[in-house]
């Protein structure tokens, strides 16, 4: 079969120019995924106020991670693509959702090499769903390929937070970090507002409404990003012997006055060392890649209110980025699918957006 390979992620502004970095937050807020309320409200919320005050800090923010090749996220999606492509023989290259290159450009460039292709193969680099990413990068990617009536087909890699290879890697990557001395080792993951939880439940019943709901089997785990989480931690957790005591669960990056996901890591970071909690090791599952959320928000600003609260020790653990065993675990994914031995597509999406 004539096939390919796409990496999809977030995205990053252009530079750190302000005027870019308020065309990349436009474009990233403005979608109905990730700020889900009617069109108007949400341009007025958008345009009108979030971007013209949030534009200046970020581009600040970007500054501080900057490096000479670019942004982080570009620069290291550019790596995973040349490292994946020496594991497999589809061509292999990367879009974002949001900014350049886009699933077009990809589209273009990879018909360009092979007219004659039959599918494209898209890996969201998402381990969880959550509408704001997993799903607003598969709808995206399929918009794109409709518009322009690409004659190869696509499918997807589905989430992948309890996949044994994945759990594998993330696992060795944090291990050197637990040789010396730590009193937790704090999951951070990125928020989302409790909405999208329940307009993600496909049963309507469950997630946020029945005790312990994360620990209690339901259809709903399929689209649930809290319960998936959730799994995330304790099977790394699980396979590391961190005891349980040592275990902490949190979400990063909260936007708006709505509820957001409990509890949130800026909190639990300045509360931590009242708790006793003076050494700590975080890392950051739901990102694959180092990029704004982990290098700035928790690797500055993430650093900075622990120590200043009373913390001694702060170690990040880096992404995945190019470790061996992630890209060889994707390289195997890739292969198995095509040989029919591995089932790892996700056929549709809650699309969730109009819910």
């Amino acid at each position: 079969m004539k096939r390919a390979i796409i990496l999809m992620n977030l995205g990053s502004p252009d530079s750190t120019e302000v005027k870019d970095v308020k065309r990349y937050l436009d474009e990233f807020l403005m979608d109905e995924r990730v700020i889900d309320k009617p069109w108007l409200l949400r341009a007025l919320l958008v345009k009108g106020i979030i971007v013209p005050f949030r534009a200046p800090n970020s581009a600040k923010a970007y500054k501080t991670i900057w490096t000479e090749k670019g942004s982080p996220l570009i620069v290291i999606s550019k790596e995973q693509e040349r490292a994946l492509q020496k594991e497999i023989e589809e061509p292999v290259t990367i879009a974002m959702r949001y900014g350049n290159p886009s699933p077009m450009m990809a589209y273009d460039l990879l018909l360009q090499k092979n007219p004659d292709m039959e599918e494209i193969v898209v890996v969201p680099m998402y381990p969880h769903y959550a509408m704001s990413s997993y799903e607003t990068a598969v709808e995206y990617a399929k918009e794109q390929h409709k518009k322009k009536a690409y004659p190869f087909r696509l499918t997807f890699i589905k989430p992948f937070y309890d996949e044994e290879d994945y759990v594998e890697a993330l696992s060795q990557s944090i291990q050197p970090h637990l040789d010396k001395e730590y009193d937790q080792v704090l999951f951070s993951y990125h928020g989302i507002p409790e909405r999208h939880i329940l307009k993600c439940d496909p049963t309507g019943k469950h997630c946020l409404k029945v005790d312990n709901c994360c620990e209690v089997p339901s259809p709903a785990h399929d689209f649930c990003y809290r319960h998936q989480c959730w799994v995330t931690t304790h099977l790394v957790a699980d396979k590391l012997n961190i005891p349980k005591e040592k275990r902490g669960f949190s979400f990063q990056s909260r936007l708006g006055r709505d509820p957001w996901l409990q509890p949130y890591t800026a909190v639990r970071l300045q509360e931590l060392p009242n708790e006793g909690v003076k050494k700590i090791v975080v890392v950051c599952p739901a990102f694959v890649s180092d990029c704004l959320e982990t290098l700035e928000e928790m690797g500055e600003e993430g650093r900075e209110i622990f120590l200043h609260a009373g913390g001694e020790s702060f170690d990040l653990v880096p992404c995945l980025n190019v470790h061996p065993l992630w890209i060889s675990a994707m390289a195997k994914w890739i292969r198995e699918y095509g040989q029919g031995k591995r089932e790892m597509i996700l056929n549709e999406t809650k699309q969730t957006a109009q819910a």
